[in-house]
């Protein structure tokens, strides 16, 4: 499922335009599961899904699923791992930021071709380790 009717064309897109979506794409994933799991104050919440979206955090997801990543899945991964990002990032390392940008990269190409079975997949590898 996706939320609008535009054609996709995620291999024409640039590891960073997937890595764009697959931010939001995987910021959703952890704030539905945080609110369908508790009904908390917003700040809590907010709290509470920094320890799954930041760089560190993003980096531990990988060591979680690149195991269970498909030849193709690695390479999107890797075209976004290996993406050119133009800036420093200011609360994880370089290395962290690269990996966290090659995750974010891999759900938003699996948005865009609408594998939803497979992002729901790979991230519940994630939380429930």
């Amino acid at each position: 499922m996706r939320f609008t009717d535009l054609k996709a064309k995620p291999n024409e897109l640039s590891p960073l335009n997937l890595a764009f979506i697959g931010d939001c794409v995987y910021e959703m994933l952890v704030r539905e599961t945080l609110v369908l799991n508790a009904n908390r104050p917003v700040n809590d919440l907010h709290k509470e899904s920094v320890k799954f979206v930041s760089a560190k955090a993003q980096t531990l997801a990988y060591d979680k699923i690149k195991d269970c990543l498909t030849e193709q899945e690695t390479a999107i991964y890797k075209r976004g791992r290996n993406a050119k990002v133009g800036h420093n990032p200011k609360s994880a390392s370089q290395s962290e930021y690269h990996i966290a940008t090659g995750v974010e990269a891999l759900f938003g190409y699996l948005y865009l071709t609408e594998q939803i079975q497979r992002i729901k997949e790979l991230f519940q590898i994630i939380i429930n380790e």
